[in-house]
C-alpha cells in the first residue's frame, strides 16, 4: 500500500459571516464527559468537480462555512467552564495537498493512513478551541478532492455533524440553506450541578483507554446479499428480522470474543456497549429531529465467561435491552426527569466495569445519509473515519454508498485482531478492505 504524503499549504482561521445572536451556549453533564474529537473524511471524484479549480472550491468552502457557522453559532466559539462562549472566535481552515491520485488511493486503501487527513493538530483542543476544524485535500493531477471535518463531541453527536455538513454544502452548492438550527442545551441532559450536589455521571468508553496494548484498524465491507444470509442466521422466534445493525453487531461481538479468548487463560465475562439515538424515540414536539448536540443514550449487554454468544441468542437480548430503553423513555417523558433516568442507566454500566470483564463499543451511522453531503460536485465516492490513536475495543458502523451494504470500522489489540482477520465465520459475511475504486 502506497503512503500518503500531505503537504499543509496554509492554516487558517475561518469566522462567522454574523455576529452570534446568543452569548453563551449551555452544556450538559452529558457533554462534558465527552471532551473528543470526531472526525470524518468526504472523498470527491475529479468528474464530479467539473474542473473547477483549487483556488475556487477553497474560497467557495471557506465562504460558504463562513455563513453556515453564523447559523451554527457555537461551533465558532469556545468552551469555558461549563458553557460555550458564542464569542465568533472561528473555526481552523487547513488546505492541502497530495501528489497521490484519488484512484490509485481507493483502489488500495490503507487504512491506517487516513489520520493524515486529519483536520487536527497537536495543540487544538475539543474541550477548549477549536470547536470545529476543517481541511480541504488536493489529490494530484486534480484526480479528486478530500473534505476533512473534525467537530468536538462536546456539542455535537453524528446526527448533529450531519445537519451542519448538509447546510454547509447546500450553501456552498446552492447559496444559502434556509433549515431552522434548534440548540439541545439541557433540555433532556440536566446541567452539571452545583459542586454540593451529586448526579449520576455518564461513563464512556474513551474514558478507559488500554495504555498498554497496541490496538489496530481495520475495515470491513458487509454487501447487502451477505447481510441478508445473516440476518437470515440470526432470526428467532423472539426476533423473527433482525436489523441489519443488529445482525452485524452480534457478529462481530461474537468474533471479537472468540479472538480475544484465543490469547487467553482462562476465559473472562464481556460486556458490550451500544449507542442510540434519542431523536428517533423522543416526540418532534419534545424534541427535533435535526436538534443539535448530543442526544443519545447507551446500553448494554452482559455476558458470562463460558457464553458461546450465539448470533440469534445476542439479537435477541439487543432487541429487548432496546425495547427497556424505548419503555423506560416513554414512561419518564413527563416532567424534567428524562435525563436524569438515562443518565442514572448509563451509570449501571460503570458497575459493570472490571479489569477482569473485557469491553467491546458499538456505534451505528447506519441509516445517517452522509453521502448526501453534494457540495456542488455531487454524491461522495467514498468516506471514511479517522481514529487518532485508538485505545479501546470498538466498532463504527456506516452505510455504504449504495446505502445497502454496511461498511464496519474495527478497532482491537493487535493480539486480537491478527485473530479476528482470520475468522472463517466472520469472513463468511464480511469483506476485508475492498476496493472502492476496481
Amino acid at each position: 500500500m502506497e503512503q500518503v504524503k500531505i503537504e499543509v499549504i496554509r492554516r487558517e482561521v475561518v469566522k462567522p459571516s454574523l455576529p452570534s445572536p446568543q452569548d453563551r451556549l449551555r452544556l450538559s453533564i452529558f457533554d462534558l464527559s465527552l471532551p473528543a474529537y470526531v472526525p470524518i473524511i468526504f472523498f470527491y471524484k475529479a468528474e464530479d468537480l467539473v474542473s473547477v479549480s483549487p483556488e475556487i472550491i477553497t474560497r467557495n468552502l471557506k465562504s460558504s462555512l463562513s455563513e453556515t457557522l453564523s447559523r451554527f453559532y457555537p461551533l465558532a466559539g469556545r468552551v469555558e467552564g461549563v458553557s460555550i462562549n458564542c464569542n465568533d472566535e472561528g473555526v481552523v481552515f487547513t488546505e492541502a495537498r497530495t501528489d497521490l491520485l484519488l484512484p490509485e488511493f481507493l483502489k488500495n486503501i490503507n487504512i491506517n493512513s487516513l489520520d493524515r487527513f486529519s483536520p487536527t493538530s497537536p495543540g487544538d483542543s475539543p474541550n477548549e478551541w477549536p470547536l470545529l476544524c476543517v481541511m480541504v485535500t488536493f489529490f494530484g493531477s486534480g484526480s479528486g478532492v478530500a473534505v476533512s471535518v473534525s467537530f468536538s463531541h462536546m456539542i455535537c453527536d453524528a446526527p448533529s455533524m450531519l445537519t451542519f455538513l448538509k447546510n454547509w454544502a447546500t450553501t456552498a452548492a446552492k447559496g444559502k440553506s434556509n433549515d431552522p438550527i434548534h440548540f439541545a442545551e439541557t433540555t433532556i441532559y440536566p446541567p452539571p450541578p452545583p459542586p454540593h450536589v451529586s448526579l449520576p455521571s455518564p461513563s464512556m468508553d474513551h474514558k478507559k483507554a488500554n495504555l498498554t496494548s497496541k490496538f489496530v484498524i481495520n475495515r470491513f465491507v458487509f454487501e447487502s446479499s451477505r447481510i441478508a444470509e445473516l440476518k437470515r442466521k440470526a432470526a428467532s422466534e423472539t426476533v423473527p428480522v433482525p436489523t441489519r445493525v443488529e445482525a452485524i453487531s452480534a457478529l462481530i461481538w461474537r468474533c471479537a470474543r472468540n479472538a480475544l479468548r484465543s490469547n487467553l487463560l482462562v476465559p473472562r465475562p464481556t460486556l458490550m456497549l451500544q449507542a442510540m439515538n434519542l431523536r428517533l424515540r423522543i416526540p418532534s414536539t419534545v424534541l427535533s429531529r435535526d436538534a443539535v448536540g448530543n442526544l443519545q443514550t447507551t446500553f448494554f449487554l452482559k455476558k458470562g465467561a463460558e457464553s458461546d454468544l450465539e448470533i440469534c441468542e445476542t439479537v435477541a437480548t439487543f432487541r429487548k435491552a432496546k425495547e427497556e430503553v424505548n419503555d423506560m423513555i416513554k414512561e419518564n417523558l413527563q416532567g424534567s426527569t428524562l435525563g436524569q433516568y438515562l443518565l442514572r442507566a448509563m451509570g449501571l454500566y460503570e458497575t459493570e466495569v472490571k479489569p477482569e470483564i473485557d469491553r467491546c463499543s458499538m456505534s451505528s451511522w447506519c441509516r445517517m445519509p452522509f453521502y448526501e453531503v453534494d457540495f456542488g460536485w455531487g454524491s461522495p465516492v467514498w468516506i471514511g473515519l479517522i481514529f487518532d490513536n485508538p485505545r479501546v475495543r470498538i466498532a463504527w458502523l456506516i452505510d455504504s454508498k449504495d446505502g445497502e451494504g454496511v461498511e464496519a470500522c474495527i478497532i482491537l489489540p493487535e493480539q486480537d485482531m491478527s485473530v479476528f482477520i482470520r475468522d472463517q465465520e466472520f469472513l463468511a459475511y464480511a469483506i476485508l478492505n475492498p476496493p472502492v475504486l476496481t
